[in-house]
């Protein structure tokens, strides 16, 4: 693959797109670990779901968490319009998650406030966000230079994997709250099975983003070239 000299400012701005792409990743990546394991370190205790953890101390952990990834995600640029639109979807949500908390020991689906609804309905946009970046903005073909590069069916196979796992859990955790008998519920709850759940989608949504950001599968010195000759493409 032959690409022409880029201007160093070009090749400084793809390496903020892929920092964004890996902050994205990072955080969602780091977010549960830091509230589950680290939060039972200092003495909380695993909670039902983690928006509960913002009635805990940890809460600013999970507000400032979210905020970032809303914050990453509206400084994010992808192939077209419709992918910004995502982006700008994602980052509502995100901020919607953080900024209106569910109600303390409660039902995701039977709140007290608006605010506790705005929080659940919230969720379910950004998981779904989530997942179309997996399984329709991510695997697409970019430029023919882009496609090239090496691994890229191993890419799309992460990105597509991680999309399934994500719809997936989303069905898990939507059948736990909708169907499933009180007792059952109950009892499920006893081993924090959304905590669990939302775990999973984290971290296929972190294994998507850091592929997306060469974190996983890379090949440094040509993607970046690519990535070079996507952004110069894209400026003119």
């Amino acid at each position: 693959m032959k690409i022409p000299d880029l201007p160093q400012k070009t090749h400084s701005l793809v390496l903020s797109y892929i920092g964004i792409r890996r902050a994205i990743g990072m955080s969602g990546l780091l977010l549960p670990v830091v509230l589950g394991p680290g939060g039972w370190l200092l003495g909380i205790e695993f909670q039902d779901n983690m928006s509960s953890y913002y009635h805990t101390g940890l809460r600013d952990v999970f507000v400032g968490t979210l905020c970032g990834i809303g914050i990453f995600l509206f400084c994010y640029r992808g192939q077209d319009r419709l992918e910004d639109w995502t982006a700008n979807i994602g980052c509502i949500s995100a901020l919607g998650i953080a900024l209106c908390p569910l109600d303390p020991n409660s039902d995701p689906l039977v709140q007290k406030t608006i605010a506790g609804y705005l929080h659940s309905v919230s969720g379910g946009v950004f998981f779904l966000t989530l997942a179309v970046y997996s399984l329709f903005h991510f695997p697409r073909p970019g430029t023919a230079e882009e496609d090239e590069t090496p691994h890229v069916a191993e890419r799309n196979f992460i990105y597509r994997t991680s999309g399934i796992v994500i719809l997936l859990s989303m069905m898990a955790m939507g059948a736990y709250l909708l169907l499933l008998p009180k007792a059952w519920k109950h009892w499920l709850n006893e081993y924090n099975f959304l905590f669990w759940g939302e775990w999973i989608v984290l971290w296929a949504f972190a294994a998507a983003w850091l592929t997306k950001g060469r974190t996983i599968v890379a090949d440094v010195a040509v993607d970046l070239l690519a990535l070079s000759h996507e952004m110069l493409v894209k400026r003119k």
